[in-house]
């Protein structure tokens, strides 16, 4: 699935938002840094388990999730957002 460049913008803001919000940002970030070269292999996995993260977070978009978590840079981005927000909390808004 192939995502433009604003629907990437949306997943991003909306996963840094609720991962701060939960105050798990510097975890993320760690386990992202960890995993970025697993980024592909998080992707799939993610779908493998779609049934349960579904159950528990409710109704997200896990395929676009997913799509965006294959590449590295997307993964990078995140990161990236997630550190500015820990900087800057009102940046998030």
């Amino acid at each position: 699935m192939k995502l433009s460049v604003d629907r990437q913008e949306q997943l991003i803001n909306s996963l840094v938002r609720r991962l701060s919000g939960w105050g798990l940002s510097a975890p993320s970030i760690a386990l992202l840094e960890t995993h970025k070269p697993l980024s592909f292999v998080a992707s799939q996995t993610l779908l493998a388990f779609q049934p349960l993260v579904t159950l528990v977070l409710g109704d997200v978009p896990l395929e676009e999730y997913a799509s965006l978590l294959e590449h590295r840079s997307s993964v990078e981005r995140i990161i990236c957002r997630l550190e500015q927000s820990q900087r800057d909390p009102s940046a998030l808004e």
